[in-house]
């Protein structure tokens, strides 16, 4: 029978041992989250996002800009937050209107503070197996994973989706598990194929539903890293047929209630550990 994998479970037996953690250590970490214009769904994220922080026993800021922000103001802020010492971490929520350089952002926040990854450092020091902060998501699917096999060496992976947020990253934290490590896109050949040759599938492209239940491989592990808004629907759903998958698969996540609450937990470690690395 497939194991449905808890992420909202995961995520609070996560928290639960951050809170614990910060307790017997006298930690008290600072998390100051930029929101710039009126996104609905970024909106429900910074929430979640500080509700959480606030559960585990960290301060958190939330600086809420309008629309009409500009690069340098925004830029200006960041700055501001990169130089005050009570804040740990800093995460300037996407997307970003058209008007302002996403990546000119990312790189404007401090490598030490960049808790949500995406600085072109930490992502080089993820590539060379460095010490560094992982992105979330990825951390969170690892996670997820290692629940399931806490070894997964030699194992087949395939990645569907290549983006820097998830599908790179993961990829590279698949390999440092010593898997065997597929990346699949837009441009592959063959996908049933590749899909069916997997033992672990992460599915992180941004199509609804593209992975059928018959190409997942007897016995594998499914990672379904997909949210999509489909009209009509009644909930939000995968990159994966959820109900074909499961028939064949060990272990999937569902969607929503997987890898999504993991994101949010990851980003309070991450605020932890900056927060230890300053305090030593």
């Amino acid at each position: 029978m497939v194991r449905i994998l808890d992420g909202a479970a995961a995520a609070k037996n996560l928290r639960m041992k951050l809170a614990e953690d910060l307790a017997a250590e006298k930690l008290s970490p600072g998390l100051a989250v930029v929101l710039v214009g009126d996104d609905p769904a970024s909106h429900v994220y910074v929430r979640n996002k500080a509700r959480a922080a606030e559960e585990v026993g960290m301060r958190s800021w939330t600086h809420r800009l309008p629309a009409s922000t500009t690069q340098d103001e925004l830029l200006a802020l960041v700055g501001r937050l990169n130089g005050d010492p009570q804040v740990h971490g800093i995460l300037v929520q996407l997307p970003l209107p058209k008007a302002i350089n996403t990546q000119a952002v990312i790189e404007a926040i401090d490598p030490s503070k960049d808790v949500d990854g995406f600085h072109p450092v930490n992502a080089g020091r993820l590539s060379l197996g460095l010490p560094g902060f992982v992105p979330c998501t990825p951390q969170g699917c690892m996670l997820l994973l290692q629940d399931v096999w806490a070894d997964v060496s030699g194992k087949r992976a395939l990645v569907l989706g290549r983006s820097n947020i998830v599908g790179k990253p993961v990829a590279q934290l698949l390999l440092q598990a010593n898997c065997t490590v597929t990346v699949a896109h837009s441009k592959t050949q063959d996908l049933e194929e590749e899909c069916l040759r997997a033992d672990i599938l992460i599915a992180a492209i941004g199509k609804p539903q593209l992975v059928q239940g018959s190409w997942i491989k007897e016995g594998a592990v499914v990672i379904d890293v997909g949210i999509n808004r489909v009209e009509g629907a009644k909930r939000l759903i995968g990159d994966v047929q959820f109900d074909e998958a499961s028939r064949r698969a060990l272990a999937i996540t569902p969607v929503p209630g997987g890898v999504g609450p993991m994101t949010i937990a990851c980003l309070l470690k991450n605020t932890v550990e900056s927060a230890r690395r300053a305090a030593s």
